[in-house]
């Protein structure tokens, strides 16, 4: 990766939404090469993927939690089947296993207190091998990126 290459990924971790002739000029390539080297990056797995921020409050869900969930074993087959049920539910934002005394971390878009209530009676504590929660809930935001930019 050179330095035109990062001036691409900072380009597109900008306004990932630019056509080919606006990144190649602000780039500084003709459009042909421009394309070629985006097409590369995306090949190579540098770039993963294009997505859509969209926003929490306006679908309902304004708060934000996160969860440290402690499991009662860590054979294999639990934490599949809790990573597995963990993937369906569509207000887990994120699932991270870390290290610590708790064994994942959740973030979870939620409607409020009876949002995160139910959340948490319905699915989080029907989850297989859930030993103990532990929950914040964020104030605000003060920095969020998508990924790090080179």
């Amino acid at each position: 990766m050179d330095a035109i290459d990062r001036r691409i990924l900072r380009a597109l971790a900008r306004r990932a939404r630019l056509t080919n002739a606006e990144l190649s000029e602000e780039v500084g390539l003709s459009p042909s090469p421009c394309w070629t080297r985006v097409k590369r990056l995306e090949q190579s797995g540098v770039i993963q993927g294009y997505h859509a921020v969209l926003d929490q409050a306006a679908l309902g869900l304004p708060d934000t939690v996160f969860l440290e969930v402690m499991m009662e074993r860590h054979d294999d087959t639990h934490l599949e089947r809790f990573e597995e049920a963990v993937m369906a539910m569509p207000e887990v934002l994120e699932c991270w296993l870390v290290t610590g005394e708790y064994d994942y971390v959740l973030k979870a878009a939620v409607g409020g207190t009876a949002g995160y209530e139910k959340l948490l009676r319905e699915k989080i504590y029907h989850l297989p091998g859930v030993r103990h929660t532990r929950t914040a809930f964020t104030l605000r935001c003060l920095k969020r990126v998508i990924s790090p930019v080179p």
